[in-house]
């Protein structure tokens, strides 16, 4: 057999559709947790209230200029952004909503290029994963409107294209970053990840950790980190390290989230990304049961409408 067919093979392994659930629900919640402090000066951010960038005529670094809205249509395209989020994570004309969200936060990320920071640029993408997907066909509305017009009981696994692209897409990016650290001074700075800890995005938990614990543990993380962000790509392609690669991303991103002030976003966002992705299915026991009684009940109430397909 072909290296090429058995990377087409395993592309193809079904999935637990629960997978795409998970990350369908929490993701929008998280990306707009970070948008929160943004979209409600709304007419500042977007709108020709605030500062602007000036057109650089065809400078490289504003490969595009996208013009102040008006105060009105910033507005709106906040109410846009809260109203398409809300809806893709309760699960509400899910494909639609995915994309009129991930819209909004391309036209945001285009608009103010100098806060567009690595939620803002990953986001898009993301939720138009989400929109490829099956996202709403077990959890949310959509679901609960299929169960109501008697459809079909919904696959708990099948081949999802999204869900491949996200355990391809995780180790990418830490490669990418880890290669950018090394380029860096992570390997000639020490004590970097330590001074980390003192600058404007410290937290009481921050404090705490860096008031008892030894300087040279920092070195020890910096380390780690390093080397599990270089080696991502293999780290996760390996069965023997995915689970370990799977834990230490998640701690990791646990304590960038509860360290480093307004980046809770994006680690929660990072979080959500690597469970979807890389947790063991017997931890999506709990949610399983839940999609499952809650498909049988109303079935139980509507009469059964088909069998269940894996």
């Amino acid at each position: 057999m072909s290296a090429l067919v058995r990377i087409s093979r395993a592309i193809e392994e079904p999935v637990l559709v629960l997978r795409m659930e998970l990350f369908r629900i929490l993701a929008p919640l998280f990306v707009l947790g970070f948008m929160s402090r943004r979209f409600v000066h709304a007419d500042e951010w977007v709108g020709d209230s605030g500062f602007r960038v000036p057109p650089l005529g065809g400078d490289w670094r504003q490969p595009l200029y996208v013009p102040a809205l008006p105060a009105w249509a910033a507005w709106g395209l906040a109410a846009a952004m809260v109203a398409s989020g809300l809806a893709v994570s309760l699960g509400i004309r899910t494909r639609a909503s995915a994309l009129v969200f991930a819209a909004t936060l391309v036209f945001v990320a285009l608009s103010d290029r100098l806060a567009a920071f690595t939620v803002s640029k990953i986001s898009p993408v993301l939720m138009i994963a989400i929109a490829i997907g099956p996202s709403g066909t077990r959890l949310g509305f959509d679901a609960w409107r299929r169960r109501r017009a008697g459809g079909t009981r919904p696959r708990k696994a099948r081949s999802i294209g999204p869900v491949r692209f996200l355990q391809v897409f995780l180790p990418v990016f830490y490669s990418s970053s880890g290669i950018a650290k090394a380029k860096g001074d992570w390997l000639t700075t020490p004590h970097l990840l330590w001074t980390h800890l003192h600058d404007t995005y410290q937290t009481s938990v921050s404090f705490f950790l860096a008031s008892i614990t030894p300087g040279w543990a920092f070195n020890l993380l910096q380390a780690l980190v390093l080397a599990f962000e270089i080696g991502a790509p293999l780290w996760f392609a390996l069965r023997a390290t995915r689970t370990l690669a799977f834990a230490f991303g998640m701690l990791l991103h646990l304590m960038i989230a509860l360290m480093f002030g307004p980046v809770v976003w994006f680690g929660c966002l990072m979080m959500t990304a690597l469970a979807s992705a890389y947790m063991p299915e017997t931890w999506f026991s709990p949610l399983e049961r839940l999609a499952s009684q809650t498909e049988n009940r109303k079935r139980g109430a509507h009469g059964s409408g088909g069998t269940d397909a894996t």
